[in-house]
């Protein structure tokens, strides 16, 4: 699903990696981050996917926002399991989205 995010300026945290074999646990856990986040101030929305490699886009108001999410507790120790067990590979990338263009009929998104 195509997150419906405000107009810009936001930012977005892109999360790109790709796993071990050993994910047992990891679904339930993105999961619970997922919902976790919904909680957080300044969350706009999210988009992910998976096929081999996976990618998650989250979207913040600000990069306050983005750096209160980094520091929470409960995601501080998803991101140490995933360093120790899920992620072969990793990548974090921090934008600021300055444009955004809909369509084909405006801003109506899946």
């Amino acid at each position: 699903m195509i997150a419906q995010t405000p107009e810009p300026p936001y930012y977005a945290v892109i999360f790109s990696n790709v796993l071990t074999e050993e994910v047992e646990g990891y679904e339930e856990m993105a999961n619970a981050m997922v919902e976790l986040a919904k909680k957080q101030e300044g969350f706009l929305g999210f988009e992910s996917v998976r096929n081999g490699l996976g990618i998650t886009i989250s979207y913040w108001e600000s990069e306050a926002a983005i750096a209160n999410w980094k520091k929470n507790e409960h995601h501080l120790v998803a991101q140490q399991q995933g360093m120790q067990q899920w992620y072969e590979s990793y990548v974090t990338r921090v934008c600021k989205v300055e444009r955004a263009y809909f369509g084909p009929e405006g801003r109506k998104l899946l």
